[in-house]
């Protein structure tokens, strides 16, 4: 059985819509379990407020008993399988968890967990098994929709809840089928939000993901993370695995359902959702930052690294670095990138700023007006976002 795994890796400086300076790390399967973890390339708290402004940890929860009883019949085991048939073994293949969230079998799960299947199978909390096929995929936020066929069976939905109001300290609980074990809960908290993934290289980076200490661990990619009155407020993602054992260290990553929830309409149709690139690496200038590189301004993103071929190429915005390999060989950012400070008329001040529009408010194909400072001057540079590069 194949099950899915994370390996951290070193931070090096990533090719983006736009890049965020923050914890690496790279998802891995094995085939078989003594295969090592792969390395990658070297290159809001928005919460909603509450009335006694404390994490819900009693009044405002439900028994985890009970959001058990009420979760588990909408968690399902999904098994896929890969390459070709053999007389001499059985073909490879994996598990994950996934979320119903219809009664028309929509199963809501990791876009890794199905990756590169020829057929898959879901499980239910009852036995029952179906097969199933993939409907919509979202790569970039690793998320996919999965359909069962169903044969008369109506199953339980799970509730979706708003990842925008969860807050750092928050009860969670973790549903799924770690190593093979179906139905498993673990609970603990909300350790950090807004927390972003990068495999490195020129991949998307997955922005917003919340930080929790539950265990959580192969097999659980998939499942529901849920808060204390349950409903559904991520996606069960990564983990950390800094020992190469791959089993939990209490540090985990769910994508956020609002993500999830922003692509369904796509996910349903049966399209793969594309999301706007950009093409520039760049880092946030803070006072320091602007004094050691001559800078005229206090804020804004200093692009550091210009991808070949990108729309910020194409634009004519100009990087700190020339190459990848040269930035990943310095200790030291140079002088000369331009610096952006505004886009379509609204102030960045930081490299989040700038991803979090770009991501949320455009799709590839739109044009936008950047606001850049290059060596003292202030010009307009418009720029046709693209779609990330595969």
């Amino acid at each position: 059985m194949r099950m899915f795994k994370i390996a951290a890796v070193a931070l090096a400086s990533a090719l983006i819509g736009v890049a965020v300076a923050t914890a690496v790390f790279q998802p891995w399967s094995d085939e078989d379990s003594s295969r090592a973890p792969t390395s990658a390339a070297s290159p809001s708290d928005t919460s909603a407020d509450r009335s006694d402004g404390e994490a819900a940890l009693s009044s405002d929860c439900l028994p985890a008993a009970d959001i058990y009883d009420s979760l588990r019949p909408a968690v399902v085991e999904i098994t896929s399988v890969s390459g070709g048939q053999s007389p001499f073994g059985p073909r490879s293949g994996g598990s994950g968890s996934g979320i119903v969230i219809d009664s028309d079998g929509s199963i809501l799960t990791n876009n890794h967990v199905v990756a590169g299947a020829d057929s898959l199978e879901v499980r239910f909390a009852d036995g029952s098994v179906a097969p199933a096929t993939v409907v919509g995929r979202d790569p970039g936020n690793d998320l996919a929709l999965v359909r069962a066929e169903l044969d008369g069976q109506e199953p339980a939905a799970a509730p979706l809840g708003d990842s925008d109001a969860v807050r750092i300290g928050d009860p969670i609980l973790a549903l799924g089928n770690p190593f093979n074990l179906e139905g498993t809960l673990t609970q603990g908290i909300v350790s950090a939000l807004d927390r972003t993934f990068s495999s490195g290289g020129n991949t998307r980076p997955i922005r917003d993901m919340i930080q929790i200490d539950a265990a959580v661990n192969p097999g659980n990619s998939g499942g529901p993370l849920i808060n204390c009155q349950g409903e559904v407020i991520g996606v069960n993602t990564l983990l950390e695995n800094p020992t190469g054992d791959n089993v939990n260290v209490g540090v985990a990553f769910a994508v956020p359902i609002n993500a999830a929830k922003r692509s369904l309409d796509e996910l349903r149709s049966g399209s793969t959702v594309s999301h706007s690139w950009l093409g520039i690496a760049g880092q946030e200038i803070t006072p320091a930052l602007a004094d050691d590189l001559g800078l005229s301004v206090e804020a804004g993103v200093y692009v550091t690294l210009v991808a070949s071929g990108s729309p910020a190429q194409e634009a004519g915005l100009r990087g700190a670095f020339d190459s990848e390999t040269e930035a990943n060989s310095s200790a030291s950012v140079p002088r000369g990138g331009d610096v952006i400070v505004a886009v379509d008329g609204r102030d960045v001040a930081s490299v989040e700023a700038l991803a979090a529009y770009l991501d949320g408010e455009k799709k590839p194909g739109d044009t936008v007006t950047l606001q850049v400072v290059r060596e003292g001057r202030e010009l307009s540079v418009e720029a046709t976002l693209a779609e990330w590069p595969a």
